[in-house]
């Protein structure tokens, strides 16, 4: 396969690691991941942080289009994540692999609402995953960003598009209860998000940002209220 490459950045190694398979990470589809270096948040419980902190990685896009000419029929779909994949510009990227047939999911904090609203309005996105880290009085310590809004302004686009996607969470119980997902739950219903939340379990790790470990309070289901329909991960 020919691919035209329109990205002028072809040798930088942005991207640290590739995940050549999961059926996990992208709904109903067989997929890669591709990790991008560098975080414009520092999420307490992250556990990526030698990806957040990396100034380069170990791949450039021309690694990756090489990797992908391979997986042409293989593979349904390519995640990014990271790290923030909207810290990178993704248009001439997301061009290249939607060229090459494949979906493309993004896993964002939704910060850069410029590039995700341009990624969606030309079409190259086909599945967003939107990391909801706290409501605005948390978000900053949980987070080390003061970007409450940039969030809320992400959030608002995508529910006023036809794109596809899903808010999410990550569960601390000493940082977030059952009375914060709820005020959160009201967050997303106030401004018209009526999909599936998504709670996910903290992973304990030996290098998490904060050095976070196991919670020492319980986070009690039962207090949660019914006001999205909730799945946890």
């Amino acid at each position: 396969m020919n691919i035209v490459k329109e990205s002028s950045s072809l040798n930088d190694k942005k991207i640290f690691d590739i995940t050549p398979f999961t059926h996990l990470d992208y709904p109903g589809k067989l997929a890669c991941i591709v990790w991008f270096c560098g975080c414009n948040m520092r999420c307490m419980y992250c556990y990526n942080s030698d990806i957040v902190f990396a100034k380069e990685g170990n791949y450039t896009e021309e690694d990756l289009y090489g990797f992908l000419d391979k997986r042409v029929g293989l593979l349904d779909g390519v995640v990014l994540s990271g790290g923030e994949p909207t810290m990178h510009d993704l248009l001439p990227l997301c061009r290249e692999i939607k060229k090459m047939g494949f979906s493309i999911k993004l896993d964002t904090n939704g910060l850069n609402s410029d590039l995700v609203k341009s990624l969606v309005e030309e079409g190259v996105i086909d599945y967003i995953a939107l990391d909801f880290k706290a409501m605005n009085g948390k978000f900053g310590y949980v987070t080390g960003s003061s970007k409450y809004q940039n969030f809320v302004k992400t959030l608002k686009f995508l529910i006023s598009s036809q794109t596809e996607f899903e808010v999410r969470t990550t569960i601390h119980a000493d940082l977030l209860q059952p009375q914060d997902i709820n005020l959160m739950m009201k967050e997303l219903k106030s401004y018209g998000y009526d999909g599936t939340y998504y709670l996910q379990k903290f992973i304990e790790t030996k290098n998490n940002i904060a050095n976070m470990e196991k919670p020492e309070k319980e986070f009690d289901e039962n207090a949660l209220e019914d006001i999205l329909e909730i799945v946890w991960r």
